[in-house]
């Protein structure tokens, strides 16, 4: 079995991987209670909290029916993410391989969001996965969080190059900072989606839909955040109030219509000359459904199918960690470090250069 670790952000989080069966467990402590009152993540609390709450969800991991025995591999999300935060993890994850007496492996945060939509499909039959996972190569993938947002590519020999990314906020992001001038809660998306759900118009409001500077692929948010801060300037407390779902609606339109139309355009487009077999969607905001929904149309249009990650793999989990430290071949490629020492943290790790 593989025993993961993730503590990017802010979430501490563990799992057990057994490749014969799926996950078999998981724990994991999220921390928006304590960055709530501050309408965001604060790295010097979040490290805190790690030191805080992971030794307790390593304690009930070991002390669980399947308990650390039959552990062959420890793996750490080594990067992208804050710097005291992965320092925790990995840390953790040294002194685990230690005293167990097997090797470490470094995953990509990122990477592990690009295989997470699969993590079902394994789990239902582990024997015929590989085969099952080649006729659904090559398969685009759309992550979109409160960090990151890019389209990338799982081609046939499972290799991941990325097509766009944002050239400037993330979608999740875009959501929290559209949730804070609101006067909403934090994390902004989900009371954004709820608020809009309360009979809101998606077009009561024209909010842009950002093309990107570069690139048609490419994502931009930041012009939407601004053109809501100046529609709020214009209009009364008591009116934002009464228009709170309409905009909310038409603001969450906005990020998926951007979303969606970049993963219509690169499946017109394929991959090398073929199309793409499957599309997947993974990351925090993949749990919103207005954008499940549309880009299950998308992938419908297209007569393939969406592949979306479970809810519980959609944030910062350790499931996905493991889960990418046994299937995705460029991790298994960079080998096992018997006693970690090669393994450093890397927070500005691109998925383009992992």
């Amino acid at each position: 079995m593989i025993l993961a670790l993730e503590t990017s952000c802010d979430e501490s989080a563990v799992a057990l991987f057994d490749p014969a069966r799926g996950i078999v467990a998981e724990w994991i402590h999220s921390q928006i209670a304590v960055h709530e009152r501050h309408g965001g993540v604060v790295p010097d609390l979040a490290t805190r909290e790690h030191l805080r709450t992971l030794e307790p969800l390593l304690a009930r991991a070991r002390g669980g029916s399947e308990g650390f025995a039959k552990v062959r591999r420890v793996a750490v999300t080594q990067g992208p993410g804050l710097a005291g935060c992965l320092a925790i993890g990995l840390g953790s994850a040294k002194a685990l391989a230690l005293a167990l007496q097997v090797p470490l492996q470094g995953v990509n945060h990122l990477r592990g969001h690009v295989w997470s939509p699969f993590i079902e499909m394994q789990a239902e039959a582990p024997e015929v996965f590989d085969d099952k996972l080649s006729q659904l190569l090559p398969h685009l993938a759309l992550v979109v969080s409160g960090g990151n947002t890019l389209l990338a590519v799982l081609d046939s020999e499972r290799r991941v190059t990325v097509l766009a990314s944002t050239r400037d906020d993330a979608a999740g992001e875009a959501l929290d900072k559209g949730a804070k001038l609101l006067g909403l809660g934090y994390p902004g998306g989900p009371w954004v989606e709820r608020r809009a759900a309360q009979g809101g118009r998606v077009d009561a409001f024209d909010f842009p839909r950002g093309l990107g500077p570069r690139a048609e692929l490419d994502f931009s948010f930041s012009g939407l955040k601004t053109a809501l801060r100046y529609q709020l300037e214009k209009m009364p407390p008591e009116e934002v109030e009464a228009e709170m779902a309409n905009l909310c609606a038409s603001y969450q339109q906005a990020v998926v219509d951007a979303l969606t139309r970049k993963a219509r355009i690169a499946l017109e487009r394929g991959v090398g000359g073929v199309g793409f077999r499957s599309l997947g969607i993974s990351g925090g905001v993949a749990n919103n459904r207005v954008l499940r929904a549309a880009m299950g149309g998308v992938a419908a249009k297209r007569g393939i199918p969406l592949f979306a990650a479970e809810p519980r793999h959609t944030g910062d989990n350790a499931g996905m960690i493991a889960f990418a430290a046994w299937a995705d071949p460029w991790a298994k490629a960079r080998g096992l470090d018997a006693g970690g020492a090669g393994i450093e943290i890397q927070p500005g790790w691109e998925l383009g250069n992992a």
